[in-house]
C-alpha cells in the first residue's frame, strides 16, 4: 500500500459506514434498538478511520487540494457538492459524537432530537464523500492513470 492508495480506502470506509447508518436506520424503525447501537457505533468508528486516514493523507502529500480535471457543468456540480460536503463534514465532527453521547447517557429523548438533524446530514457527508471520490480519481481525474 502507497499513499496513493488512500483516497480509495477512505472511499471506501466511507461506503461502509454509509451501509452501517442505512442499515442502523432500518433497525430503529423496527425498533431494534440494540441492532440499530451496533450499526451506529460500528458507522463512527469506521467514520473517525475514514477522518485518520484522511489526515494522514493529506499530512503525507503535504497539501489539501487535489485538482479537478472536469469541465463544464459537471465542474459546478462537482463544487458545489465539495463545498456542501466540506462544510457539512465541519458540522458532523460535532454533531456525530453529541448525538452519540446523549445515546450512551439513556438521554433518549435528546438523541432522537439531535438524531433528526445529525443523521440526514452525516448520510449526506458520507455519500458525497465517496462521490467527491469517484470524481476526482475515478471519472474526471485531473492526471489520467
Amino acid at each position: 500500500m502507497t499513499v496513493h492508495d488512500i483516497p480509495a480506502l477512505n472511499a471506501s470506509l466511507n461506503a461502509v459506514s454509509t451501509a452501517f447508518m442505512t442499515a442502523g436506520f432500518v433497525f430503529i424503525s423496527r425498533r431494534n434498538v440494540v441492532a440499530h447501537r451496533a450499526c451506529m457505533l460500528s458507522a463512527a468508528v469506521v467514520s473517525a478511520a475514514f477522518l485518520i486516514g484522511y489526515v494522514t493523507h493529506k499530512a503525507l502529500i503535504h497539501g489539501v487540494h487535489t485538482p479537478f480535471g472536469g469541465e463544464g457543468p459537471i465542474r459546478t456540480v462537482y463544487y458545489v457538492m465539495l463545498a456542501t460536503h466540506i462544510v457539512l463534514a465541519m458540522a458532523i465532527a460535532f454533531l456525530v459524537p453529541r448525538t452519540l453521547l446523549f445515546a450512551v447517557q439513556g438521554r433518549f429523548d435528546r438523541h432522537r432530537a439531535w438524531a433528526r438533524w445529525t443523521f440526514p446530514i452525516w448520510y449526506y457527508v458520507s455519500i458525497t464523500g465517496v462521490l467527491v471520490y469517484l470524481f476526482l480519481y475515478r471519472w474526471w481525474p485531473a492526471h489520467p492513470a
